[in-house]
């Protein structure tokens, strides 16, 4: 009788934790509907700030919108270029069992764990001593850095996951051990290494610590990658930051446009999640 009054107790428990996650969920994109929609428009899509936007006068954010698609898809791409070849690195077939592959998880996770305005004193530090200013660029770099230690982790993680089985069956088929991990650890890999770019990409397009002092803002669209950049987190802290309600309800339209895109994004990944699992050998 105890036993099953703790079982229910725990289980009681569980349910309270989804509905307080789901529930808290809920409430934020309420909120970011209800009082962004309505002053969401077409304008303010498609042309970019004018003079006095931040006034409460005329204009859209389409600076914000594409500095911020140029920002999370470059940190992406480099991210993503570099993650995935530390997260097989870090596997047993190669460094997973010496102390350098741990004290560089242990490194990787204190990095997951920091604040992203560090991130963004790091690189102004570092810009400084260049003479480099806040620019596309430097956005780009600051953004991969803040996503490396989210989308190596994750990746390897689920390259553990991968049966022994089949790598054991292609070394006995004559497979190098680079062709076993690119044609067949990848493979099956690739629902879970979407997913983590995905994590991390999220992570990247939202935040605006990092970038506030490396990228800079911008009514302009940037034309090269040392111009400096708008985006979508800084136009809606910029946009509550001031005292107009017309323009407090544009900061919330700012901030749907983000959650679409991202939204939009995981919908993507999702669909594109299962197609890979028809390769999955469970």
């Amino acid at each position: 009788m105890d036993k099953l009054r703790e079982e229910m107790i725990f289980k009681a428990l569980m349910i309270l934790s989804l509905a307080i996650v789901v529930g808290s969920l809920f409430i934020v994109v309420a909120v970011i509907v209800w009082n962004g929609a309505p002053a969401l428009s077409l304008s303010m899509i498609t042309q970019t700030s004018k003079g006095g936007y931040y006034l409460g006068k005329g204009g859209g954010i389409l600076n914000a919108i594409v500095g911020s698609l140029y920002l999370g898809f470059g940190s992406l791409i480099l991210a993503l270029m570099i993650s995935l070849p530390a997260a097989l690195a870090l596997q047993k077939d190669y460094i997973g069992k010496t102390k350098a592959a741990y004290y560089i998880r242990l490194s990787l996770d204190v990095l997951w764990g920091t604040p992203s305005i560090v991130y963004g004193a790091f690189g102004f530090i570092i810009m400084l001593y260049l003479g480099v200013r806040a620019s596309l660029l430097g956005g780009i770099i600051v953004l991969t850095i803040l996503q490396l230690p989210v989308m190596i982790r994750t990746m390897e993680e689920v390259i553990k996951m991968v049966p022994v089985e089949l790598k054991e069956a292609s070394y006995t088929l004559g497979a190098t051990r680079f062709e076993t991990t690119a044609g067949v650890v990848v493979r099956q890999a690739l629902p879970g290494i979407v997913t983590a770019v995905i994590l991390a990409f999220g992570r990247g397009i939202g935040d605006a610590a990092s970038i506030l002092f490396t990228a800079g803002y911008t009514d302009n669209l940037p034309r090269s990658l040392l111009d400096p950049v708008a985006s979508l987190p800084l136009a809606v802290f910029f946009q509550l930051g001031t005292p107009f309600p017309e323009v407090q309800q544009r900061a919330y339209a700012s901030a749907l446009i983000l959650l679409i895109i991202v939204l939009a994004l995981s919908i993507a990944s999702r669909a594109l999640s299962k197609r890979f699992m028809k390769n999955i050998i469970r």
